[in-house]
């Protein structure tokens, strides 16, 4: 049995202005190295377009259920993209549900997904924890800054790395944060929740190749335990 890993692929990282096709072909290249041993699934998230349907949405006065939406319908639309992407290697259909997502883990090495469902107070890590859950596999999710920090490193110079945290804590820090559609935070308040229900052993890391490869090597590198 080959060993199964979720990677929750932040919208920033796919398409942060225009399609990033230099870091999406060093991923790709990434992955191809370990399918040996690995198989792969990639839940993507809505990014900037999905806070811009989400805005224009909200500009309309439309119900917190409605904005979410939209973003689930971004998270597919960049799924569909990657699927195209990394061709032959991955699934030709987008999977709705957990038990697509494993027939087509069963014959390709990588199975890429967006947000499988509408769930209120939720974003697409909350479908990267259900699926590690699901497959007992451990959780890598990749964003815009090299991990957890006190607060957003991208606006506060201040801001404290946080190497190492326990499931308990993350959670308490997540739950004080009050949820909104398209939010951006490293792990949604929900995912949080059932991390460490079901003691999945998760990874926060920006868009080094680097550190992701370390991270399958299983050695050390830059980034957020949380256990």
């Amino acid at each position: 049995m080959k060993k199964v890993w979720v990677i929750s692929l932040g919208g920033s990282l796919i398409i942060p202005d225009s399609i990033d096709y230099a870091f999406l072909d060093k991923f790709k290249k990434t992955l191809r190295k370990h399918y040996a041993h690995c198989k792969f699934i990639i839940v993507c998230g809505g990014g900037s377009v999905a806070r811009k349907y989400i805005s224009a949405l909200k500009a309309e006065h439309h119900s917190q259920k409605e904005l979410s939406l939209v973003g689930i319908r971004a998270t597919r639309m960049n799924a569909l993209f990657l699927m195209q992407f990394f061709g032959p290697e991955a699934n030709e259909t987008l999977p709705l549900n957990m038990h697509q997502v494993k027939n087509f883990l069963q014959k390709n090495s990588v199975v890429i997904c967006g947000a499988l469902r509408y769930t209120a107070h939720s974003t697409s890590d909350s479908t990267s924890a259900k699926l590690a859950s699901f497959f007992k596999s451990e959780f890598i999710n990749m964003t815009n800054v090299k991990g957890l920090y006190t607060s957003n490193p991208l606006t506060n110079k201040n801001a404290k790395f946080i190497p190492r945290i326990s499931w308990k804590e993350f959670e308490s820090l997540t739950l004080k944060i009050k949820f909104h559609a398209g939010q951006h935070y490293v792990l949604d308040q929900q995912a949080s929740v059932i991390i460490k229900n079901h003691k999945v052993e998760t990874y926060i890391i920006g868009k080094s190749m680097s550190n992701l490869d370390k991270i399958l090597h299983k050695k050390k590198f830059i980034g957020t335990v949380i256990s």
